[in-house]
């Protein structure tokens, strides 16, 4: 691990100002993803700007019904809040299908939305990356390549690494808000499907964030009520990525949303998909995975997440 300076911060907007004034520097809460890059020498920040102490660790309800998740509150009492429990259950579904209790105890609702991919080039720094060191290549795309747990849809030829989050899956589902401060003090909002990039040519640039930005909550709108589920599909039984999860509302009609994780870039989700569930999962795959591009190793994700689909709407 690099030497780096420190400080710790009380007030989002002094997080976004500070950023913004020393070039290379990170925010750090729980750091369960930080450090580990950190040690790796994947990351290396020259400065780390606590923001543990910004109060941004409380849940409430917005006059709109719905519900307002400050930055640093911790996944697991996300996934324990009574309200999200009873009227976004597929949130706490997702939450607890994702790290271990202690990561989960560590982990922040922030934190989690900008975790870096685990493919394994990208944590490998003696091959090329061009998420980790842009212009190198993707080794992920080479011959002979491990690509079993990479994206079949979204990617591209600089990148076909996935978003590894849980719980962002459910959020994109829920059609959930990314509320930020930009180091001028301005507040923005930026809905979930707007907030993740897809690679093209630049795959190290992730978000819509621009240098410095904090977020500061994610909004979720009123409850859409239905069935809600989410299903991850991985290589064990815990501790371990999605080789496919799918996240599901589905309402008495049989009309409802579906998101897709461990296939994508981002949380995948389409709204001409979304039409066709009635139809079911087989009418709702060929349009959301509609110019899927697999390798020869991942093709089975696109059975995977139609059987996956199939047995959670036998449910009920």
């Amino acid at each position: 691990m690099r030497a780096f300076s420190y400080e710790r911060v009380s007030a989002p907007a002094q997080a976004a100002s500070r950023a913004a004034e020393v070039p290379g520097a990170k925010f750090i809460a729980g750091g369960t993803n930080l450090l580990d890059l950190m040690k790796l020498e994947i990351e290396t920040p020259v400065h780390l700007i606590d923001v543990s102490g910004t109060g941004l660790d409380s849940i409430s309800d917005t006059r709109e019904g719905g519900l307002r998740i400050g930055a640093l509150v911790s996944n697991t009492d996300l996934a324990a809040n009574e309200r999200v429990r009873r009227e976004y259950g597929v949130l706490t579904r997702a939450l607890m299908a994702g790290a271990s209790g202690q990561l989960r105890n560590k982990a922040t609702t922030a934190g989690n939305l900008l975790q870096r991919t685990r493919c394994p080039y990208f944590y490998d720094t003696a091959m090329p990356c061009n998420k980790r060191a842009p212009g190198t290549g993707c080794a992920a795309l080479g011959q002979g390549a491990f690509s079993r747990q990479l994206g079949i849809i979204g990617t591209s030829d600089a990148c076909i690494a996935t978003h590894p989050s849980d719980m962002a899956v459910a959020l994109r589902v829920l059609d959930a808000e990314v509320e930020t401060v930009t180091p001028a003090g301005a507040s923005r909002t930026i809905p979930l499907d707007e907030f993740y990039r897809l690679p093209g040519d630049t795959p190290e640039i992730e978000t819509a964030l621009m240098p410095g930005e904090f977020i500061t909550a994610v909004k979720l709108p009123p409850p859409v009520g239905g069935r809600q589920a989410y299903y991850k599909v991985r290589d064990r039984a815990s501790y371990a990525f999605a080789l496919v999860s799918v996240a599901l509302v589905r309402q008495s009609d049989g009309s409802g949303r579906v998101a897709l994780g461990g296939v994508a870039p981002q949380p995948w989700r389409r709204a001409q998909a979304d039409a066709a569930l009635p139809d079911g999962a087989n009418a709702v795959m060929s349009r959301l995975l509609d110019g899927a591009s697999p390798t020869e190793e991942n093709a089975f994700k696109i059975q995977l997440a139609e059987r996956t689909l199939a047995g959670m709407l036998a449910e009920g």
